[in-house]
Parts: structure tokens; C-alpha cells; sequence
């Protein structure tokens, strides 16, 4: 698991950036390697080829 701090599908992202899916929040892995761009305050979406619930992270 990475050092880095991770934003769960739901939480609102603290800085705007581009953002890339770190796994999900079930425990399974994801094939998906979807990379979104977020502004401040932007409410983080489930995995758009999952559909599951996701953890984001920074890139």
C-alpha cells in the first residue's frame, strides 16, 4: 500500500489536479486505469469501468 493519501469514491478532493483510481474500496483490484481531472470540491466518482466504489489518488 502506498504512503500517499488516497480519497475514497464520495470524499470531495482537497486540491484540484488529475487524479487516478488506486484500488477499491471492496478490496478487489481494478482493471480500470482511469485518470480524471478534479477541481476543488469535486466529489470523487465510483470506478467508471467497475462501478464499484474506488480509492483516488493524486498523480
Amino acid at each position: 500500500m502506498s504512503n500517499e493519501t488516497r480519497y475514497k469514491t464520495g470524499e470531495t478532493a482537497p486540491i484540484p489536479g488529475t487524479y487516478k483510481i488506486d484500488g477499491l474500496v471492496n478490496g478487489y483490484l481494478s482493471g480500470d486505469h482511469a485518470i480524471i481531472e478534479m477541481a476543488q470540491g469535486d466529489p470523487f466518482p465510483p470506478s467508471p469501468s467497475d462501478h464499484e466504489a474506488a480509492y483516488w489518488k493524486k498523480t
